[in-house]
């Protein structure tokens, strides 16, 4: 008995305390400052000022329930080649089905989200399953790193620019960005020479500014992309715009003052309301 015990207790997986202690602590933030911005919209919307703050907390539960039994998985798994092309098959379909009508939803003209049953962006399931696919793809072929077509534009070109095509399509800049950057960086630590991403990245990157500038003369969603990226320079003129001014001034002043007195502070947050559709997971009543 004390044998199959201990035979038991051998195969759970020793738990990361640091880890486990900071995912908590940056979910609790979030949590507070979820409510903190929400509350005043909530209360005017729903009647509740917890309702947004109750969604955030049901989305960091079912968070925590996928973690601790993804955890559970030997990460050695990943590296099988047919679980891992399920994962891109996966990761472009579900980006697919943003454009299909009545599966994507459009909000505020950008269309990014699909409801099924739940509404919830793609993107962000797209981005760890990027990280789990490219980490066995550049582990299996470290070898070919060094050469310029196997090591550099066949990784970027034949598997990143297809998903990143299909996230640019949807109107999100910022997830189009992350997943550029994440994977230069996972090619980069693989053995990729750096060489490459100094000449041909910097030109990729300065063809891709130059086509946002184009865009932004010429269309006004590029106008509108510029002025996102723009808008710290001068907030208070895009306050009704992207509701950055008042948030803005609120950090600036409040860095002087205690972390209480930040989340207790009610000023002004009617200035800068929560949108719930913003969230990754959104679980409608």
């Amino acid at each position: 008995m004390k044998n199959n015990i201990q035979t038991a207790k051998s195969k759970l997986k020793p738990c990361d305390f640091t880890l486990c202690i900071t995912v908590t602590l940056l979910l609790a933030l979030g949590i507070i400052m979820v409510l903190s911005a929400s509350s005043p919209s909530s209360l005017a919307e729903t009647g509740s000022s917890y309702t947004y703050a109750i969604r955030q907390v049901q989305s960091a539960a079912l968070g925590i329930v996928l973690m601790i039994l993804i955890s559970r998985v030997d990460y050695k798994k990943y590296n099988n080649m047919k679980i891992c092309l399920l994962i891109y098959a996966i990761s472009f379909f579900i980006l697919w089905l943003v454009l299909i009508p009545n599966v994507g939803v459009e909000v505020n003209g950008a269309k990014r989200w699909i409801k099924l049953g739940v509404q919830f962006q793609p993107s962000e399931i797209t981005k760890i399953g990027l990280i789990i696919f490219f980490a066995a793809i550049l582990t299996r072929n470290k070898d070919k790193l060094k050469k310029l077509s196997t090591g550099f534009f066949a990784p970027l070109a034949c598997m990143a620019l297809p998903l990143i095509v299909l996230v640019l399509v949807q109107d999100h800049l910022s997830a189009t960005i992350i997943i550029a950057v994440v994977i230069s960086i996972m090619m980069l630590m693989a053995g990729t020479r750096p060489l490459y991403f100094a000449t041909f990245g910097t030109a990729g990157v300065s063809i891709a500014a130059l086509g946002l500038y184009l865009m932004a003369k010429f269309t006004e969603k590029g106008a509108f992309r510029l002025a996102r990226l723009t808008s710290f320079v001068n907030p208070w003129a895009y306050e009704k715009t992207f509701r950055m001014a008042s948030n803005t001034r609120i950090i600036c002043n409040r860095f002087r003052r205690t972390i209480w007195s930040r989340l207790a502070e009610t000023v002004n947050k009617n200035t800068y309301t929560y949108q719930n559709h913003t969230t990754t997971l959104y679980l409608p009543y």
